[in-house]
């Protein structure tokens, strides 16, 4: 980190609500990443010293029991020491430290052990310190000492004045936060500040930290903190105002002359119970460890894992969740794994009995990708059903059993028909109309009698074989797309499996009773299939093999109550339906402890949190830790692999103590682990919380309303995740609309942008259903939206879309219909508001519009709005650049030639070119106009201010005088006296005045002329 004596930027990053420390990454061998026994012998030692130049490293050793600690280390561009390195010293309570000298570098490499081969190498990658203090806490970098006494150095030293001296004890809380180490970085009145990132704060007791500053002759000072990464708590910008004596610093407030927040509180010398349930479980060369959460008379706060095995040693990987995917391990080798439960007061468990697993054979794949890591807001969306957009290899189409009743058949129109080789050849397409992110439907092999859209998974470890083809794999897709300069978007499930259940953790045995009527459903038992839904079965000769779900007899442990017995009911053939042939929440053939066990009878009840959506989603109890460790253990598979985000299916009926509490955790933990803390803010995950009404809030209910999801919890809860989702959900029920905390994140104030406030943000961005349910006239959306954008913690991160895969506006089951008109101005709105504009698949030609969205497994999907889009993009198509098609022949030219397809092309190009319409803030305050707002984004030498309208024309005043010139037509206006008037640019067409413009940005179309 660079030096310096300056108070901090006023635009450094405030608190991030997901801050978390980097992890140790697994899977990579033991010793450091550049040196290995026999690599550095007596002779490898660090560069000739240079006076002055050192660095002192502390180490944390509160989560470790090593018996030494060794500091193995090279400067930058010279030698490592001989292994394992220098011993370290006791600094003060769980620290450790070393001093070493650097020579001419600017830094050095480093790794720690124990001696005896138990290594943490930052997960292989090394740790890269810098100079002066340094520490390295459970995988977090930061520069401060974290032994500095409360007492005051004689003579002040803090840049307070002469006369009498002062003090400052400060007690800092990162309850909320998740930070594992607290800077204090101030100045008190009239003196310098300290070095940022400041002075190392000690830790008092669970969740709060403290300094004592001497404040010399001052009486009061100026400070902020830090997490020694990067991330800042300057109280949004105003920096803090502390004065002498005691006090407290908690969720943004100043608390003068406090009572000392950890006086009586009894040390915590209780370790956590040691974790039980240990399991692990081999896939190639992964293994997947997950036990049931730990006791603790104050709370766990994290595990950690022991590896032994293979040649690479011991290695000890603290994580977050309980559950840890090991990954890249040797072939063919036997592992072993004990947990230990950790508290925050640093107090260890025993370990717990040890899981073994044996990984087999590495499987042949192309290289793992990464994230790529910018921020989500400038790349706007393009929304496929990979099965139903282009086909690239029909060897992979499957029609599954309703393909001769619905009529696909008869039309050669297999519901699985478009592939990842599919979208790997049409990406240029994508590209070229100037979408950089690519949201596509769940991946996850699907099992039932219409699974094309992905969301009834069965085995979430694994890609749907009738997605991937030779050279066209899903990590080919991920990498397709990254060498674009494209993100992919997965879709996920947490919610439910299918009605199959889900593999891995319980499959029932049998759903029914096979006899004449049912011989084209259920298929005879063929001892050693496995479906997979790709290949055939040699018995039945089909590929959606349903065997392993028929009986002639009542199976031996059947749960399942009346089994066999006909209900009465018939099917629409006039088949008769017995009890336990279909999926039943109360039926007794799902465990309770891993499904609930009812049907939602209230969709803005606690029940639509807890209960079943529909027989073919068997709903999971995501509040069972077996349950979260499975999905979570899945989805770290994807997460590895670089996909950019998830978007969350069915996300509302979860708890929001669960995601806070279990999946958004695990999700930035892995991310951070994986790839670093900056692709893990930037992982963009947006959650479905479907609310089909035009209220601010659902009907009144916070708990089903999607603002709700973006918020951290304002509470504490009971341990037990079930009984904390009761008593979340009855106390904001109570607290009501009213009661629930808002954010001007997304306003300006004035004219001015700020730096928005995420400390509160829980980790999920929301699909904005209020628009969406009323862009059956975009002012109408407009408005709604805005009306709603201060419940949300940041509404520019809000996914904006007319139609989906599901509905169209006011809950229409149909694709829109408006007309091209009323889509080209739903448009120009989307790509200037903010938010985040997203495209269903072939709305650029109004594909199928009017036609019913879906009509379930019956019916012909050529005749729904989820027909195959293939035939529209036949041909060929080369892109350069975002909007920039420099070939296309055959049908794909004639869809590019559109008029809604230039019309998108061009709006991206110019939301890609001024960052105020990405990025910015917004206010309509001195704004007249149907459509119209101001918008603003301001970030180092980046300053992007422009006035929008839509359709209609509008007066700005009290805006900064200058020149503004139109992105749309070139027009260039003097403002003098803070007032500029703009004529009604027509209907779908707009106007986007920049602030000392470049100019006009594309050309003339359809609409924007």
């Amino acid at each position: 980190m660079k030096s310096s004596t300056s108070p901090p930027p006023r635009r450094l990053p405030a608190v991030a609500a997901a801050a978390v420390a980097a992890v140790l990454a697994t899977g990579l061998p033991a010793l450091p990443a550049a040196a290995s026994p026999g690599e550095a012998g007596p002779g490898a030692a660090p560069v000739a010293a240079e006076a002055g130049n050192t660095a002192t490293v502390f180490y944390y050793t509160g989560t470790r029991d090593w018996p030494e600690y060794n500091l193995h280390w090279a400067p930058d561009g010279g030698q490592w020491t001989a292994v394992p390195g220098t011993a370290m010293e006791a600094a003060c309570t769980d620290w450790v430290k070393k001093t070493v000298d650097l020579g001419s570098a600017s830094g050095l490499r480093a790794t720690f052990n124990d001696g005896s081969g138990t290594w943490d190498n930052n997960g292989g990658r090394n740790y890269d310190l810098g100079t002066g203090n340094i520490t390295v806490r459970d995988g977090a970098v930061a520069h401060s000492d974290p032994c500095a006494g409360a007492e005051p150095e004689p003579g002040g030293g803090d840049g307070g004045g002469n006369g009498e001296e002062n003090t400052a004890t400060v007690y800092y809380s990162t309850a909320a936060l998740g930070w594992s180490t607290a800077n204090i970085h101030y100045r008190p009145d009239g003196g310098s500040w300290t070095e940022p990132p400041g002075a190392g704060m000690e830790a008092a007791c669970a969740g709060w930290w403290k300094h004592t500053a001497d404040l010399g002759g001052a009486t009061s000072m100026k400070a902020a903190f830090n997490n020694g990464n990067g991330i800042w708590d300057n109280n949004n910008g105003a920096d803090y105002t502390i004065g002498a004596g005691v006090a407290t610093v908690e969720n943004r407030t100043v608390t003068e002359d406090a009572a000392d927040p950890c006086a009586g509180e009894e040390p915590d010398t209780q370790a956590p119970a040691a974790p039980e349930g240990v399991t692990a479980s081999a896939d190639g060369t992964s293994v997947v460890v997950s036990w049931e959460p730990s006791t603790d008379d104050r709370g766990v706060t994290g595990y950690r894992v022991t590896r032994t095995g293979g040649t690479g040693g011991t290695v000890v990987t603290d994580v977050g969740s309980t559950v840890f995917s090991d990954t890249d391990l040797e072939e063919r080798t036997a592992y072993a794994y004990t947990v230990r439960a950790v508290d925050a007061a640093g107090n260890v468990s025993a370990a717990s009995s040890e899981a073994r697993a044996t990984t087999g054979e590495r499987a042949p794949a192309p290289a793992q990708g990464r994230p790529l890591g910018t921020d989500p807001r400038k790349d706007p969306i393009y929304f496929v059903l990979t099965a139903r957009f282009n086909d690239g290899d029909a060897s992979n189409n499957r029609g599954g059993n309703q393909h001769e009743k619905s009529g696909n058949a008869a039309n050669d129109d297999p519901m699985f028909r478009g592939d990842f080789r599919g979208l790997i050849d049409r990406l240029d397409y994508i590209k070229g109309l100037g979408f950089s992110a690519v949201w596509i439907t769940p991946v996850v092999l699907n099992r039932s009698d219409y699974d094309y859209h992905g969301y009834h998974g069965w085995d979430f470890y694994r890609v749907d074989p009738r997605l991937e083809s030779a050279g066209a794999s899903y990590q080919d897709l991920i990498n397709a797309a990254h060498a674009k300069g494209m993100k992919i978007y997965q879709d996920v499930v947490y919610n439910h499996s299918s009605r199959w259940g889900a593999k891995g953790l319980f499959t029932p045995t049998v759903h029914g009773v096979r006899d004449s009527q049912w011989s084209w459903y259920y298929d005879e038992p063929n001892e050693g299939f496995e479906y997979d839904g790709l290949t055939v079965d040699p018995k039945s000769g089909k590929a959606h093999y349903n065997g392993d779900l028929w009986s002639t007899a009542e199976p031996a442990g059947n749960t399942c109550l009346n089994w066999g017995e006909p209900t009465g009911a018939r099917s629409p053939e006039g088949y008769t339906i017995y009890n336990c042939q279909w999926p039943s929440p109360t039926s007794g053939m799902f465990p309770r402890a891993l499904y609930h066990d009812c049907w939602i009878g209230n969709w803005e009840g606690e029940d639509s949190r807890s209960c079943w959506i529909h027989e073919d989603l068997a709903d999971f109890d995501t509040e069972s830790a077996a349950v979260q460790n499975h999905l979570i253990g899945a989805y770290n598979k994807y997460i590895d692999m670089g996909v950019d985000g998830f978007r969350v299916d069915t996300a509302v009926h979860i708890p929001r103590t669960t995601w806070n509490r279990r999946f958004l955790p695990a999700i930035q933990e892995r991310v951070t682990q994986r790839f670093g803390a900056e692709a893990a803010r930037n992982f963009f995950v947006f959650g479905e919380v479907a609310a089909f009404v035009n209220d601010k809030w659902n009907r009144g209910s916070v708990n089903h309303s999607a603002q709700f999801y973006t918020w951290k919890e304002r509470k504490e809860y009971g341990a037990d995740d079930a009984g904390a989702a009761l008593e979340m959900y009855e106390w904001e029920q109570a607290q009501g609309p009213a009661g629930q905390p808002t954010s001007d994140n997304a306003f300006l104030r004035g004219n001015s942008y700020h730096t928005p406030d995420h400390s509160r943000f829980s980790g999920m961005n929301v699909i904005d259903m209020r628009m969406h349910m009323n862009f059956g006239d975009a002012r109408n959306a407009f408005h709604n939206g805005r009306d709603s954008d201060d419940s949300y913690n940041d509404a520019t991160y809000n996914v904006v879309y007319v139609d989906s895969h599901d509905y169209g506006p006011n809950k229409s089951g149909e694709r829109y219909t408006g007309g091209t008109d009323a889509w080209a101005e739903n448009m120009s709105l989307m790509w200037t508001f903010r938010g985040i504009p997203t495209l269903y698949y072939g709305s650029e030609i109004e594909f199928r519009k009017g036609a019913k969205i879906d009509c379930g497994p019956t019916c012909p999907l050529d005749t729904t709005g989820r027909a195959y889009y293939g035939d529209h993009l036949a041909g060929s198509v080369r892109a350069t650049d975002f909007s920039e098609v420099v070939s296309a022949t055959g049908a794909v030219a004639e869809t590019l030639d559109k008029p809604l397809a230039r019309h998108v092309q061009r709006l991206n190009r110019i939301r890609r070119a001024v960052p105020a319409l990405q990025t910015g803030q917004y206010s309509t305050e001195g704004v007249s106009g149907e459509m119209a707002f101001k918008r603003r984004y301001t970030s180092g030498s980046t300053d992007s201010f422009a006035l929008v309208t839509v359709t209609h024309g509008a007066t700005y005043t009290g805006i900064p005088d200058g020149t503004y010139t139109d992105a749309v037509t070139g027009d260039v206006r003097q403002v003098t006296g803070g007032r500029l008037a703009v004529d009604a640019p027509g209907k779908g067409n707009l106007r986007v005045y920049v602030l000392n413009g470049t100019g006009k940005i594309g050309a003339d179309g359809p609409y924007l002329k």
